[in-house]
């Protein structure tokens, strides 16, 4: 009798359900793909500075917009997404992880200029040589006070304490700030701060600033790395009124990272003031 079944290859059935079970494999892992969401992306537009500014905004977790519970902010300058927004809004959800910060909204303000944002008007001509666009930290202030601040407090869940964190010209800028609107921030984070800008002058206006100010309810941490020489002068200028000038609650604290330049402080800087402002009770 003719048998009309044909033979089975065994080495062939294996070949093909390997190769199926590889493209089910594929089939699946692109189904599941999905975007990663680390915050959002907020842009208004500026009547101060007649531009689109953009906010990029990350929450703690367990942040809901139907919730009733409210969340320290902490903005930070050089805020755009390639900056030091991912980094510094990453360091603060792993100390979130451990307790080590209250959990916080972290809102970076995006970059334009950031040479003409950060800086006050100068008397150096040699500074607009370096920085041809400085000069509008005016503006700038203006529009985190008038429009930034007054937007993340109508969106966000916020309780009314507010952290400024800035490196280089941010530093510059968050202690022009604390220098003259003291009154829109808690806590301040000015790392390696470039106050060499128009000649020092601003670490020129600390002593006096103090006899006004100096029992203020401000924490301020001032973080310096080993090749930071050029502002070295003017920061222990800052320093040494704030030692002489300033009394409880007023707290600061100075911070000198030997192993760490003005291009690899940040991080260490930040996570050692957060842990400053935000002591663990043991």
């Amino acid at each position: 009798m003719c048998n009309l079944v044909p033979k089975v290859n065994a080495m062939h059935v294996l070949r093909t359900t390997i190769l199926l079970i590889a493209l089910l494999a594929v089939v699946d892992f692109t189904a599941a793909q999905q975007p990663f969401v680390f915050g959002e992306v907020h842009t208004l537009r500026s009547a101060v500075l007649q531009q689109d500014r953009v906010l990029n905004v990350h929450f703690p977790d367990g942040y809901s917009a139907d919730s009733v519970a409210t969340y320290p902010v902490i903005y930070v300058l050089d805020g755009s997404a390639h900056e030091d927004f991912p980094h510094l809004a990453g360091l603060a959800q792993f100390m979130n992880m451990y307790a080590l910060l209250p959990k916080s909204i972290v809102v970076g303000i995006a970059n334009v200029d950031r040479y003409h944002d950060f800086t006050h008007e100068t008397h150096g001509d040699s500074d607009l040589v370096w920085l041809p666009t400085g000069g509008g930290s005016a503006s700038f202030i203006r529009f985190i006070t008038e429009e930034v601040q007054p937007y993340v407090k109508e969106h966000f869940h916020t309780n009314g304490h507010n952290t400024l964190v800035g490196q280089s010209l941010g530093g510059l800028l968050t202690l022009e700030i604390l220098f003259s609107r003291p009154e829109l921030f808690d806590d301040w984070v000015a790392v390696s701060p470039s106050l060499w800008w128009d000649n020092g002058s601003l670490s020129d206006n600390v002593k006096p600033w103090c006899a006004v100010h100096g029992t203020d309810a401000e924490r301020v941490y001032i973080a310096m790395g080993y090749d930071d020489d050029l502002m070295m002068k003017e920061v222990k200028r800052v320093t040494n009124a704030l030692r002489a000038g300033t009394r409880p609650p007023f707290q600061w604290q100075y911070a000198y990272f030997p192993k760490e330049s003005h291009a690899t402080i940040l991080h260490r800087a930040v996570y050692a003031g957060f842990e400053w402002l935000h002591p663990v009770k043991k």
